[in-house]
């Protein structure tokens, strides 16, 4: 592990809220092997049938709604109010588990559930309960425009000027519960390495980037991120 580094980048997949009972959308058994993200995951779909694509949302909005912060979202807030150098959380999950664990120096990469993206001013707006084709932007008012504020299939993830320019500075990258399927995020550890960075990727499986890593830690989120942060903490 790195010792007294003056910046911290960490990355987050679907694995560190799956024990907040949030289902993944890429393991064998998540949400994209049973539906076809075809027709609920790109802008075709959604210019085909607005309403398919806002009714999975909704349920998806729905089902995560009661869920709470683990040990693991809980660590990683903590590891950020106590550590005194650069810190970026980057998530590529949607859900609101970070914020609600007191997560502050954080960017959603694909975007978050409990926002609305307007097709015709293009604003953002935080958004709660369901979306339809009826509902009306809280920004320009146009009614049937909103969509959910999620990066789709073929679309460029947000933040990513921020990302790139914190991974150059990066002395520690890690990597929690990530499957190393999803691009650009899975060349983040190329990154970090590039700038110099030590890299550190810890999951209850090795992922498809884990022989990029220097070091890897195998394990359920809620034990192995603790850990890691009360060590990470002591050497700081």
């Amino acid at each position: 592990m790195t010792s007294h580094p003056s910046s911290i980048v960490i990355l987050t997949g679907a694995g560190i809220s799956v024990e907040s009972g949030i289902a993944s959308f890429r393991d064998r058994d998540g949400i994209w092997a049973r539906v076809d993200w075809r027709d609920y995951a790109t802008p075709d779909a959604f210019a085909r049938n607005p309403s398919k694509v806002h009714d999975f949302y909704n349920r998806r909005r729905s089902s995560v709604a009661e869920a709470r912060p683990n040990a693991a979202h809980l660590a990683l807030a903590r590891l950020e109010q106590a550590f005194d150098g650069e810190f970026l959380l980057i998530t590529q999950n949607i859900d609101h588990l970070h914020e609600a664990a007191g997560s502050r120096k954080l960017v959603h990469m694909h975007g978050e559930l409990s926002s609305a993206l307007c097709e015709a001013c293009h604003q953002r707006t935080p958004w709660q309960g369901d979306m339809t084709t009826s509902s009306q932007c809280p920004a320009c008012a146009t009614i049937g425009r909103l969509r959910p504020d999620v990066v789709w299939f073929g679309e460029m993830p947000y933040h990513m000027e921020r990302i790139y320019r914190a991974l150059g500075r990066a002395e520690l990258f890690v990597a929690i519960g990530t499957s190393g399927h999803v691009y650009p995020a899975a060349d983040f550890v190329e990154e970090a390495r590039h700038a110099g960075a030590r890299t550190i990727e810890l999951n209850l499986e090795p992922s498809e980037t884990a022989s990029s890593f220097d070091e890897t830690v195998q394990g359920r989120a809620t034990e192995i991120v603790p850990a890691f942060v009360e060590g990470l903490l002591a050497a700081v």
